[in-house]
């Protein structure tokens, strides 16, 4: 799992890897630049006209070291040095005399000059890093306004100039296209509102010793694809399907028995060794025709779900997929929670009834696995002021109801009751459709029955489930994708991740 770090942490790192491997600061530098360049010129010919606005702090530095370097492989860069009077390193000192003769670099100090961006093709942001405290004001916001107008490709150096790495930005802030980031993710990157700031981002590897991290605190984690496939079990030649979990989803009701049939088809991809669905009577038919591998319990009603079968002995249980919120329903599932204590799959209807009904919540079995998208984690939670409070407020939940909360969108995130929280890169917008929750609350209720923890179960089902996603906008793309091609493609998903070496 890649560690998402503080400010205070990346620049500790920094020093880390000076000290660990006996370079300079400037030799760090100079390692950054080349990292970024070598990014840069397998997506850019040197036709493309580039400005590189520089501050005079460590980012600024990097910034003339990228300008020197594409300049050695013949691109055509124009350097602008925005100096607001602030403190000028000693590593941008060096490399701001290293340019001398070899660059065209322009100083201001003052006011822009008019139209200073005009006729670019590519605008690559050096002003800031991650290491700044404070909005911007003055020179530099009014540097940013101008760069924010330019209409060429806009490229952020580690992290958009203006943007804070861990905390809420204000003011000015440099919005990219892309970002091309140093070794790490900002946790800024994974959040809904700096998307506008950040664009697509990228990691370079600039040889940051990782070593490091065994010597701090680190509550935040994106998962990494390798680290996530050692998280797969192995299956043994003499295996059976008792060995593989029997799983019990309760899900569906009148006119709402696709998300049944959904989350059913996904569980049974997942693994499974064995799979009960309980449907109200109108539905029997209809999951028996669609997934003929998984075995029925019907409801004594027919049209939704009222009561629990009479035996719960199963390896896990998924319930609220289309289950709706009628008062029969509310009581079934006020059985379910006090009849079962292993961990619980609560997906959609049963999270709208805990939010209706909030003393349940402590009736909760530990390390169930909740999975709502935003809006029915504001019916939870109620209302927050930014995306650094809803993280919060997530990470807070957690820990009362002692659950793991997977908070459905881009970057998914996954809160455990140890206050620990991994994101998930997989994905795409292709996936945001209707019946996606009914597959992903399948995959996890078949991974949980398999004997997979709440924490392994979150990650590797979310990221399964954005893999296959990925897998099928490939193919289908993104407008045409609904939740059944995720079910098609998750076992591409499981084969691929499989052979990551």
């Amino acid at each position: 799992m890649l560690p998402i770090l503080s400010s205070e942490q990346i620049h500790q790192l920094d020093k880390f890897t000076i000290d660990q491997e006996k370079i300079s600061s400037f030799e760090l530098m100079e390692r950054a630049s080349q990292a970024f360049v070598d990014w840069y010129v397998q997506r850019h010919n040197q036709t493309k006209r580039i400005a590189i606005v520089c501050g005079t702090g460590n980012n600024g530095g990097d910034g003339l070291g990228i300008a020197r370097l594409l300049k050695e492989h013949h691109y055509r860069v124009h350097v602008f040095v925005i100096d607001g009077k602030g403190k000028r390193s000693t590593d941008f000192l060096a490399n701001l005399e290293k340019a001398k003769g070899i660059l065209q670099v322009t100083e201001i100090t003052e006011s822009l000059p008019n139209h200073f961006l005009n006729g670019l093709d590519v605008l690559i942001d050096a002003l800031f890093g991650s290491g700044l405290s404070r909005s911007l004001d003055g020179i530099y916001a009014n540097a940013i306004e101008e760069m924010n107008q330019s209409k060429a490709t806009k490229i952020a150096v580690d992290i958009p100039s203006g943007l804070m790495p861990d905390q809420v930005s204000t003011g000015a802030i440099f919005k990219a296209d892309r970002t091309v980031s140093f070794q790490l993710p900002k946790l800024a990157f994974l959040l809904p509102h700096n998307n506008q700031y950040v664009g697509e981002w990228s990691l370079v590897d600039i040889g940051l010793k990782s070593s490091f991290y065994k010597q701090i605190d680190v509550p935040y984690f994106l998962a990494a694809k390798k680290s996530v496939k050692n998280l797969l079990q192995v299956r043994k030649r003499f295996s059976h399907k008792g060995n593989y979990g029997h799983a019990l989803l309760i899900a569906g009701s009148y006119g709402k028995m696709g998300a049944a049939i959904l989350s059913a088809r996904a569980a049974l991809r997942s693994g499974l060794g064995l799979l009960t669905v309980h449907v109200p009577a109108s539905g029997n038919q209809l999951v028996q025709m669609s997934a003929p591998e998984a075995m029925t319990s019907v409801d004594q009603t027919e049209k939704y779900f009222t009561a629990l079968p009479a035996d719960l002995n199963f390896s896990a249980i998924g319930i609220g997929p289309g289950i709706g919120q009628a008062n029969e329903t509310v009581v079934g599932f006020k059985k379910l929670l006090s009849g079962y204590k292993a961990p619980i799959v609560l997906d959609a209807d049963a999270l709208n009834i805990l939010s209706q009904n909030p003393s349940l919540l402590n009736q909760i079995p530990a390390n169930s696995i909740l999975t709502p998208h935003p809006k029915e984690f504001e019916r939870l939670v109620g209302t927050w002021k930014d995306d650094f409070n809803r993280l919060q407020k997530q990470i807070d939940f957690s820990k009362r109801i002692n659950c793991v909360i997977i908070l459905k969108g881009a970057f998914t995130s996954i809160s455990l009751p140890n206050g620990k929280v991994y994101f998930n890169p997989t994905g795409n917008p292709g996936i945001a459709t209707g019946g996606s929750g009914d597959v992903l609350t399948g995959v996890l209720t078949g991974l949980l029955a398999q004997g997979y923890s709440a924490e392994h179960t979150a990650i590797l089902g979310v990221y399964l489930h954005g893999f296959a996603g990925d897998l099928a906008a490939q193919e289908l793309g993104m407008n045409s994708l609904m939740a059944s091609d995720l079910v098609d493609f998750l076992p591409q998903a499981f084969i691929k991740l499989q052979k990551e070496n």
